[in-house]
Order: C-alpha cells, then structure tokens, then sequence
C-alpha cells in the first residue's frame, strides 16, 4: 500500500491535490454540521455577527481560498508548503462552495430549495477532483498514445472535438453531464447525442419548428426527472440537512 501510495501519488505531485480534496471534504461536512446544530439550537454554536451585520463563513472562506491559491502556486507540487497551502486551499474552498448557492444568487438561500445547489456543487466537485486523481485529463488527453501527443493536428483536432462535444451537451441543458464530459469523454458523447432538455439554448432554437422532437423531449425529461428527482433531493437532504424541522417554525421550506 506504502509503495503505490508513494508510485501514484506522492511521485506524481498528487498529493497537494488528495490534501485539498481531503481538508475540502471535511471542512464542508464539519461547516453543515455546525450550521445544522446552529438552526436547531443545539450545542455551544452561535451565528457570527459584527455590528449587527451577519457574518456568512464564505467571508473566512475567500481569504482562505486566495491564501491558500497563490500559496499553491509559488511553492510547487511538493514539500511541506504545497502540502499546507493545499490544505489552506481545501479549507477555503469548502467554506465557500458550501455558500455557492448565495453567491450565485445574491440572497441567504442556505436552507431554501435555491440553497440545494450549494450541496449539489460540493458534490460534483468532489467527485471532479477525485476523478483528476484517478488520472483523468480535461478533454481525453489522457486517452491519447505518446505518438498522437506528438503529432499536433491530432492532439488538437482531440482537444477540439472534446470541446465541441462538451459545448453541445451544455447547450442542450445538461449541466452535469458537460462538467463530468470534460474529463470523461464517452459522458459528454452520451450527452450531445441524446436530445435536449426543454427550456435548453438548443431546444429553443434547433426544435422550434421540430414538433416531434420536442414533444420527445419534454416525454423523455418528464421520466427522467420523474425518476432521480426523488433520488437527488433524499440525497441532498441526508448531506445538507434540509428536511429537519426547525423548533418553532415547523418544516423547513421544500
């Protein structure tokens, strides 16, 4: 276990980034178990307030994240400064990405149904990070042979068409689906292929006089939503906390 520890992971400069997604991990479930015994009035913790202004933790969160970025940067990818600014960094971007879903809309929606976003986001890039250490490149790079690297118009015609894949799997309104094509391929094939959900960039201008398609569309998203919504949201409940009842107010917001 030592020697491929040391082979896969130390060797190749990845452990900055498995200490980053460690410290990421952990600070975002320690942080939504605070906040979860902070709204059920339980435990020593209280919200952080100065001046009567309430003090959200994705303010510690960026100064962290950019202590912790530019720290990466200047000390390389191994030694003990890469290991703790990577930690910094984790720190940082746990506590911030656990607020995504207030940045992005500029409100408190932490326990909303807006606030399920924050989970969701954590989530993905967890499992981004984890599929970067497995040894996945952005765009199949890595599926490429030492001789394709070598001829350019093959390596860029790979980058290009991975790219395009990825833009049209975007467009057609699968979020998830064009971030994780970005390092798995087949992910983002799947999705430009498959028709676009309704409401999509592409659904709007390339099945506007394509009545079947559409109609298609609609039916095959109904299903699918019809069937992972469910699982998604019992999911996002477990991690985020957004079921448990509030004492005094009843349930929280669905």
């Amino acid at each position: 276990m030592g020697h491929w520890f040391s082979r896969n992971i130390v060797e190749p400069g990845k452990l900055p980034m498995l200490l980053a997604l460690t410290s990421f991990v952990l600070t975002f479930v320690v942080t939504r178990t605070v906040t979860r015994l902070i709204r059920a009035g339980k435990g020593p913790f209280r919200n952080v307030s100065s001046g009567g202004v309430h003090i959200h933790h994705v303010v510690p969160g960026v100064v962290l994240t950019v202590l912790g970025g530019f720290g990466a940067v200047g000390s390389g990818r191994h030694g003990l400064g890469a290991a703790v600014f990577a930690i910094v960094f984790g720190i940082g971007a746990g506590l911030v990405l656990d607020e995504f879903a207030l940045i992005l809309h500029l409100d408190d929606v932490y326990w909303s149904e807006d606030g399920r976003k924050s989970v969701e986001v954590v989530v993905l890039t967890a499992a981004l990070v984890l599929l970067a250490l497995g040894g996945f490149s952005p765009l199949g790079v890595n599926d490429m042979t030492a001789g394709e690297r070598q001829d350019r118009a093959t390596f860029v015609l790979t980058l290009v068409i991975n790219f395009v894949l990825v833009l049209v799997t975007l467009v057609k309104g699968k979020f998830r689906m064009a971030v994780l094509g970005t390092l798995i391929p087949f992910v983002a094939i799947v999705g430009a292929v498959r028709l676009a959900r309704p409401g999509s960039w592409w659904s709007r201008h390339l099945y506007a006089r394509r009545h079947r398609a559409r109609a298609r569309s609609r039916i095959r998203t109904y299903r699918h939503d019809k069937r992972w919504v469910r699982v998604r949201r019992r999911a996002q409940d477990l991690i985020g906390g957004f079921q448990e009842r509030v004492p005094g107010r009843g349930s929280p917001p669905q």
